[in-house]
């Protein structure tokens, strides 16, 4: 490498040690959000209690509630078709078993009268051969 002779001393080099002064001071103390936010929150509460009209409340007080029901909506949507679906699987469920309950018993009636039927109708040709 060839070493320039002319250069431009307000140019600072790599071997210059740069101090700015926000390095020399301590780093602030992290602050937490909440607390941040809590003085912005302050005042522009303190600002819209001091300067909004009525008429001002009224459009904040409808916006929030539409953004409230709008986000409500959907959760209780949600809520409300899990409940019908758990609450109509049950009743199902109840209807099944009391359907093939009844179903069951009437088959057993109804074999138990064919069988009965069948078991005199055997007997009655049983008595006329034996005649």
């Amino acid at each position: 490498m060839s070493q320039n002779t002319a250069f431009d001393t307000s140019i600072p080099v790599l071997t210059e040690v740069v101090v700015e002064p926000a390095a020399l001071a301590p780093p602030p103390a992290p602050v937490p959000a909440a607390a941040a936010a809590q003085p912005a929150a302050e005042q522009l509460e303190r600002r819209a209690t001091e300067r909004w009209t009525g008429e001002e409340w009224s459009v904040l007080e409808r916006r929030v509630t539409e953004r409230v029901l709008q986000q409500l909506q959907g959760r209780v949507d949600f809520v409300l078709e899990q409940r019908v679906r758990d609450a109509m699987a049950d009743a199902m469920q109840r209807t099944l078993e009391v359907f093939t309950a009844d179903l069951r018993d009437g088959l057993h009636h109804a074999l138990g009268e064919i069988v009965s039927q069948a078991v005199s109708q055997e007997l009655e040709h049983v008595k006329t051969l034996g005649k």
